[in-house]
C-alpha cells in the first residue's frame, strides 16, 4: 500500500565536505583561542581519519562526475571502511559525526546504484528472485494455506489488466515482474479498499494518489481506474527507486512509506546493501512480510506446474471503446440506449462512484462495437442531475447508523454515502455532520408531462446546443427538432426557438423558521402539489430552515 512518501521522514541534508563540523578548528568564543591547539592526540587520530574520509568521499564524487562508477564505488567503500575502523567509543562527541558521514556515504553509494542500473545495466533483470525462509513461508501460505484461494482468484483476475500493465512497465523501461505487484496488493479488484483507506488495484491513499496525478471529487475517483492508477503507480516507483537504488528496497517504502524506510536505514549500524534483510527485520509487520509476499508470488507464477497450478486460466483481457459525453447521464440510461447492462458500464468505468457521469466532458468506456451506437443516440439519452435544493443536515449521535437515518429521512443509505464521500457504509462516527438528501433528489430533465413554452432566443458567443438544452432545462434534440438543425454547430446572432422546461423562469426560495409546503405555496399564490413536484418532493418530505426550494 503505497503511503505518502513525506510521512515520517527526517531531514535528510547532508554533511557535504565543505561543512563545518563540530571537530573543526574554532575559536573559543570567550577567548578567541584557537581550540584545535588543545585537541587530544586520541582526538586528533580520529579527525584525521574522518577527514580522510571525507577526501575518499570527494574523490568518489569526481569519479562519478566522469562516468567512473566502478572507481566512484571503490572510493566509497575506501570512505566507508575508514569510518566502520574508527572507534569512537572513548570520545563520545564524535559519535553523532561519524554516524552522519556513514549515512552520508551510503546515500551517496545508493545515488550510484541507481544511475549504474539505468544507465549502464538496464532495470528489466534489477529484481533478484532470491529464496530464503521468509519466502518459503509466504509460499507455503499461498499454495497450501487459507490464502490458496485468494491467489487463485487473483490469478484469474490477473489476465484483465496485466497485458496493459507489462507494456507501460517495458516503456518505463522497469522491470515487467513488477506486473505481479497488484496481486499482493489488492488481488487485482480495482475497487479494493483497506482499513488504512486505501484504494483501488494499487492501493493508493488519497494523499499519494493526488501527489502522483489521480483525481478524485464527488463523480469520480482515479484510483479506481486501473489504467490511470497504473501509470501513477509507475511514476511511484520509479520515484522510489530513484531514491533507494535497490527494488526490495523500493517496494518496502511503497508499502510503508519512503520517510519510514529511510529513517531505519539511518538508524542502521551498517550499511543495508549488505545485506537487504538486517534491514528488512526492522520495518513494521506488516511491510515485513510485503516483500517475502511479492517474491513468492514471482517464484509461485513461474512454477505454476510445481505448485499444483498449471491448469488454471487467466481472464481474457478488457477490451473497450471511448466516448466523449458531454453531458450528464446515469450508467443506466446509457446501458438501455446501447443495449449492455449497467454492470458492464462500471465494470469498464470503476472510477465512477456513484453510477453517474461528472457534469463536464467525460471519456466514456464502452463495450467494443457500441461506440457508434451511442454516438447515435446520446441526444435521446435524458440529462441526469441532482437538485441543488432539498437538502438538510444531520449531526450524528451515539448508537445511530447509516440505515436509522435513512430511514429517519425518507432516503436511502446509498444518497447519503454519495453526498458525503463515504465508502464504507459503516464508517460513521458519533458527532460527524451529514448532508441528507430528502425524497427526489435525483431525477431526469423534462418529465413534468406538461407542455414546454417556447422562447425565442439569440446565440451569444460560448452558447452550445448542450449550453442551452442545461439552461433552460430541456434537451439538445428537442432544441435541434423545432429549428430543424442538422447540425449541432451553431454561429453568433443565430436565432433559435428553445423549448424551455417549467423551470426555467422560477426564483428560488430559502426555507424560514415555521415554513411548511403549504404556506410556501399559499405566499406564493401556487397550488401544494405544483409546489411539491417542481421540487420533486414527496407529501410527506420534510422542509428545513436555511433549505432552498423553486416557487412560482
Amino acid at each position: 500500500m503505497p503511503l505518502d512518501s513525506e510521512t515520517g521522514s527526517q531531514d535528510k541534508s547532508e554533511p557535504g565536505p565543505e561543512t563545518r563540523t563540530e571537530t573543526e578548528s574554532q575559536d573559543d568564543p570567550e577567548t578567541g583561542a584557537d581550540m584545535g591547539a588543545h585537541v587530544p592526540p586520541q582526538n586528533k587520530s580520529i579527525q584525521s581519519r574522518f577527514d580522510k574520509s571525507l577526501e575518499f568521499y570527494q574523490a568518489s564524487q569526481d569519479y562519478w562526475q566522469q562516468g567512473e562508477l566502478e572507481n566512484a564505488l571503490d572510493a566509497l567503500d575506501n570512505a566507508y571502511a575508514m569510518i566502520n575502523n574508527t572507534e569512537t567509543e572513548d570520545a563520545p562527541k564524535f559519535s553523532q559525526q561519524k554516524d552522519d558521514l556513514r549515512y552520508m556515504i551510503s546515500k551517496r553509494i545508493l545515488e550510484i546504484y541507481t544511475s549504474r542500473y539505468t544507465t549502464v545495466k538496464g532495470n528489466h533483470n534489477a529484481i533478484q528472485i532470491v529464496m530464503n525462509q521468509h519466502v518459503e513461508d509466504e509460499i507455503k501460505r499461498y499454495t497450501k494455506g487459507p490464502a490458496r484461494r485468494f491467489f487463485i482468484n487473483s490469478y484469474r483476475r490477473s489476465g484483465r489488466y496485466r497485458p496493459y500493465i507489462v507494456k507501460k512497465l517495458e516503456k518505463a523501461g522497469i522491470p515487467e515482474e513488477l506486473s505481479w505487484l497488484p496481486l499482493v496488493e489488492s488481488g487485482f479488484k480495482t475497487k479494493a479498499l483497506s482499513s488504512a483507506r486505501a484504494l483501488g488495484m494499487w492501493q493508493f491513499i488519497a494523499s499519494t494518489g493526488y501527489k502522483f496525478g489521480l483525481k478524485r471529487d464527488r463523480y469520480i475517483d482515479e484510483r479506481l481506474d486501473p489504467y490511470k492508477s497504473t501509470q501513477a503507480a509507475i511514476d511511484y516507483l520509479k520515484e522510489l527507486h530513484e531514491i533507494f537504488g535497490d527494488w526490495k528496497t523500493a517496494l518496502a517504502a511503497y508499502n510503508c512509506g519512503a520517510g519510514r524506510v529511510l529513517h531505519v536505514i539511518r538508524s542502521q549500524n551498517i550499511n543495508y546493501l549488505d545485506d537487504f534483510w538486517d534491514l528488512y527485520q526492522q520495518l513494521p509487520l506488516e511491510t515485513a512480510r510485503y516483500v517475502p509476499k511479492f517474491l513468492a508470488t514471482l517464484h509461485i507464477v513461474n512454477n505454476m506446474e510445481k505448485y499444483g497450478m498449471g491448469d488454471i486460466e487467466v481472464d481474457p483481457p478488457i477490451e473497450s471503446e471511448t466516448v466523449e459525453i458531454e453531458k450528464q447521464a446515469s450508467l443506466k440510461d446509457i446501458a438501455k440506449a446501447i443495449d449492455t447492462t449497467e454492470e458492464k458500464l462500471m465494470e469498464l468505468n470503476p472510477e465512477l462512484r456513484y453510477k453517474v457521469l461528472p457534469d463536464e466532458v467525460y471519456k466514456l468506456n464502452v463495450p467494443p462495437e457500441k461506440k457508434e451506437t451511442l454516438l447515435a443516440k446520446i441526444d435521446q439519452i435524458e440529462e441526469y442531475y441532482q437538485s441543488p435544493n432539498n437538502i438538510t443536515h444531520h449531526r450524528v449521535r451515539p448508537g445511530e447508523s447509516l440505515s436509522t437515518i435513512a430511514r429517519r429521512y425518507n432516503t436511502t443509505v446509498k444518497k447519503i454515502c454519495w453526498y458525503n464521500n463515504i465508502y464504507r457504509k459503516d464508517y460513521i462516527v458519533a458527532g460527524q455532520r451529514l448532508k441528507i438528501p430528502q425524497a427526489g433528489t435525483y431525477a431526469s430533465r423534462g418529465k413534468s408531462g406538461e407542455p414546454d413554452r417556447i422562447i425565442n432566443y439569440r446565440v451569444k458567443r460560448a452558447d452550445s446546443l448542450w449550453v442551452l438544452a442545461k439552461r433552460y432545462n430541456t434537451t439538445t434534440r428537442k432544441i435541434q427538432e423545432i429549428n430543424n438543425l442538422n447540425s449541432v454547430n451553431l454561429h453568433i446572432g443565430q436565432k433559435l426557438k428553445i423549448p424551455a422546461g417549467e423551470r426555467a423562469d422560477l426564483e428560488i426560495y430559502r426555507v424560514k423558521k415555521g415554513d411548511s409546503p403549504y404556506t410556501i405555496a399559499k405566499r406564493h399564490d401556487m397550488n401544494v402539489n405544483r409546489l411539491l413536484r417542481i421540487n420533486q418532493l414527496s407529501k410527506n418530505a420534510r422542509i428545513y430552515p436555511g433549505q432552498t426550494l423553486y416557487v412560482e
